[in-house]
């Protein structure tokens, strides 16, 4: 994978990783009755679960690129399709005020597997990284070195933002609670979504 590649694909995932989800709302939660470290341990919990997922998109798309040839493509289209999917219902998504609830004190440990489980709990993730992965990879020339880079940037771009939250939520409980934060955010990541799928839809 070139440099310019990687960078996109950080700048798409940082973005779309900044979207308040269950993962995000969990931190927040543990990161509030706890501390940082909790919140810490439960993003390493979660990039580790999206390892996983990382690695099973890439496989499968190589394989089915494989065995398909030229009629991948149909794939292609499905999953540029999937995208504007997600991010027209983005846009279209009315936030509400959160009332999050403090998480209970816990160790390091179970942050951590609550992170991890909450990941491998939600197989729309899968489905994501498949749909995203042909805008910015040559699903027919993956190799280890690629997949490592691939896993480096989702550990930088969702890491990075989940420590924020993290941080935000020992600081500041209001922003959590904002529509209108959450709606800038929501705006935001369907217009990276839309436009993501319309580039996998046209890469040649």
């Amino acid at each position: 994978m070139t440099f310019t590649e990687l960078s996109s694909l950080f700048i798409a995932m940082l973005i779309l990783a900044a979207v308040p989800g269950p993962a995000v709302f969990a931190i927040i939660a543990s990161s509030f009755s706890s501390g940082f470290s909790r919140g810490l341990y439960m993003t390493m919990g979660i990039v580790c679960g999206d390892y996983v997922f990382i690695v099973l998109a890439l496989l499968g798309l190589s394989a089915i690129a494989e065995m398909m040839g030229s009629a991948f493509v149909i794939i292609k289209y499905l999953s540029a399709a999937y995208l504007i999917y997600l991010g027209i219902n983005l846009l279209k998504s009315k936030a509400k005020s959160v009332d999050i609830e403090e998480a209970k004190p816990s160790t390091l440990f179970s942050n951590f597997m609550a992170g991890l489980l909450i990941t491998l709990g939600n197989p729309k993730a899968i489905l994501f990284y498949i749909g995203l992965f042909p805008a910015f990879v040559d699903i027919g020339e993956v190799s280890v070195t690629d997949t490592g880079l691939i896993m480096l940037v989702a550990t930088l771009a969702f890491g990075s933002v989940n420590i924020c939250y993290a941080l935000l939520a020992v600081r500041a409980k209001k922003v959590f609670r904002s529509p209108n934060a959450s709606n800038i955010i929501n705006k935001t990541a369907g217009s990276i979504m839309v436009t993501t799928g319309a580039i996998v839809a046209a890469k040649s």
